[in-house]
């Protein structure tokens, strides 16, 4: 039967009781050395209190039990009517500091909230999916607990302590600082609230399933840019670039010295507060395709692959700031258009999980046809790109 609008619901009190005695799932209340030694003093008292029967000791333990039950009664009541919200703003890249926000807001009308803290986890997904499920007693003991030092060694954890009081119907933010150590898909998650509220007798701790799972960019990597790489002019390029034959605006750059005035986007420029050109289809005669291969007989160091990843997601955006980004691909993928900033994102969503595979070989229908830039192993650490046969970086 659902309560009447206006009224409380009836019972409250039981309901109350049964949450101190029986906590719901992932609550769990544990006693700190303080705790410990108040309740070791109780027991102490009580029995010198039963055998000499004196109402002063029994007073004595009364006081203690009374504070130690009050002290729960109010770490109870510091939790209760607390909502909070997890926040993660992409993109993240690797070896980059992120940072996840957590907004607070004390529901309660009449009492405060102080004295809490959270524990915070983030741990890299497993890009090749959940493993096959083998019997524990065939495992080897040394196997287990290699997997399970290792799982603990890429999982970063921090607290982030609310050092104010949160007023009743007030709303503040918690910021944690982490930094991921490689690309991919990044698990970061609320693992418990804590406190210590009133007088650090007793450690209240609630778990959480809130998560959030976001992708982790490549890292940037510094590279060499080479001359002599000039990308080629379709037939009939220059006499659609003529004036008044632009053709349609894909992007807006910063302007450079040298550029033309009646290119300029003065309301962009106005927001700005920075001259912004147009960029048209036709002036974009020096565009070029990325095209990444993933092909285990091409790469067969990883470090060098995870080289080649990095060099193609800061080429990529390097080329786009500029507006000579034309597609993407990735192995047999079909290329994609990069026009918009979205498909920039997308590709550097794909390039966050791609791993070396075998037969990554592209059919001659899905390759770009001309101004492709690839990838090739240079030396036994380095990586170059080539466009029309020439080198034009190189880590």
């Amino acid at each position: 039967m659902n309560p009447v609008p206006g009224k409380r619901p009836r019972h409250l009190w039981r309901r109350m009781l049964w949450g101190l005695v029986w906590p719901r799932r992932f609550e769990r209340t544990q006693p700190t050395i303080s705790g410990v030694v108040l309740i070791g003093l109780s027991m102490g008292i009580g029995t010198a209190a039963y055998n000499s029967a004196s109402n002063i000791l029994f007073i004595a333990l009364a006081l203690l039990l009374a504070c130690l039950i009050l002290s729960g009664v109010l770490a109870w009541l510091n939790l209760r009517g607390l909502a909070w919200q997890l926040e993660v703003q992409p993109p993240l890249r690797a070896g980059q500091p992120a940072e996840v926000s957590l907004e607070l807001s004390n529901g309660k009308k009449f009492l405060p909230t102080y004295a809490l803290w959270f524990e915070f986890a983030a741990a890299p997904r497993d890009r090749l999916g959940p493993g096959r499920p083998e019997s524990t007693i065939t495992a080897k003991g040394i196997d287990v607990w290699a997997a399970l030092k290792k799982a603990e060694s890429e999982q970063l954890r921090g607290t982030v302590h609310l050092r104010t009081r949160l007023d009743p119907g007030a709303r503040t933010r918690l910021d944690w600082m982490f930094t991921p150590a490689k690309r991919g898909r990044v698990r970061v998650e609320l693992r418990g609230v804590g406190s210590l509220f009133p007088f650090g007798f007793l450690r209240k701790l609630t778990g959480t399933d809130l998560s959030r799972e976001v992708p982790v960019w490549p890292a940037p990597v510094e590279y060499r840019r080479l001359a002599g790489a000039t990308p080629r002019r379709p037939q009939g390029e220059l006499r659609n670039a003529s004036v008044g034959h632009e053709g349609e605006m894909i992007a807006l750059r910063s302007y450079e010295s040298g550029d033309s005035h009646r290119l300029i986007h003065w309301k962009a420029s106005a927001r700005k507060r920075r001259l912004l050109i147009r960029q048209f289809s036709s002036q974009n005669s020096d565009a070029c395709s990325i095209w990444v291969r993933t092909d285990q007989g091409l790469w067969g160091s990883p470090e060098q692959f995870e080289t080649m990843v990095s060099l193609a997601a800061t080429l990529a955006q390097d080329l786009f700031r500029a507006g000579r980004l034309q597609s993407t691909a990735i192995d047999a993928g079909q290329p994609v258009a990069t026009k918009r900033l979205a498909d920039l994102e997308s590709f550097l969503d794909r390039l966050s999980e791609i791993e070396r595979a075998e037969g990554g070989a592209v059919p001659g229908q899905a390759r770009p046809r001309m101004n492709v830039m690839v990838f090739e192993p240079e030396g036994s650490r380095g990586v170059a790109a080539y466009v029309n046969g020439n080198k034009t970086a190189a880590t």
